[in-house]
């Protein structure tokens, strides 16, 4: 469902996106080219800060939110996630929050009030807040990360991470095509 905010802001979806019909956009949502929203995901840019400004939600070119992610964001701040970025199945993500270019998020993982960098994997289970995680971070699963933690202890994405994290990333590039072809048959 895609619908207005009481703003009257209403979703800017590019026409090689793919969004699935049960997903709900609400707002000053911006869906760049080539991506999959899937089923329940909710993204809603509905929240206005003290002054009545909002910014956007702004999904990146070739990116992936899944099944059942909720993205929102607090008092009308904005949340980014870059390009080739995967947010992986029932994942929170509210803003104020920016996500890099080709990162993973594991399944059910909350980021809050944060940054992470580009080329990152945050493995299942996981919880980022008040913190930023620069490039190329490993964080396994079940960690949780916040602004006084220790990040000299936190180890580089190794080939494999970030092989698994491109795989995943254009495995749904293509679910969005396959989806895009089947449209007219619905």
């Amino acid at each position: 469902m895609i619908r207005k905010n009481p703003n009257g802001d209403l979703p800017r979806i590019d026409e090689s996106a793919f969004v699935d019909p049960t997903a709900i956009l609400c707002g000053k949502v911006v869906v760049g080219a080539n991506v999959f929203i899937g089923p329940y995901a909710v993204i809603r840019a509905d929240e206005i800060d003290a002054n009545g400004d909002m910014e956007p939600i702004v999904i990146g070119a070739n990116s992936n939110i899944q099944d059942g992610v909720v993205i929102h964001s607090k008092s009308g701040a904005r949340v980014e996630i870059g390009e080739h970025t995967s947010i992986a199945h029932r994942s929170i993500v509210h803003g104020p929050c920016k996500v890099g270019d080709n990162v993973f998020i594991g399944f059910n993982s909350v980021l809050f009030n944060c940054v992470i960098g580009r080329n990152c994997v945050v493995r299942h289970n996981s919880v980022i807040e008040n913190a930023d995680l620069p490039d190329g971070f490993h964080i396994p699963s079940t960690t949780n990360i916040h602004a006084d933690s220790d990040l000299s202890q936190i180890r580089q994405v190794s080939f494999s991470e970030k092989d698994f994290s491109e795989d995943i990333a254009q495995t749904n590039v293509e679910l969005v095509r396959g989806y895009k072809r089947l449209q007219n048959e619905f």
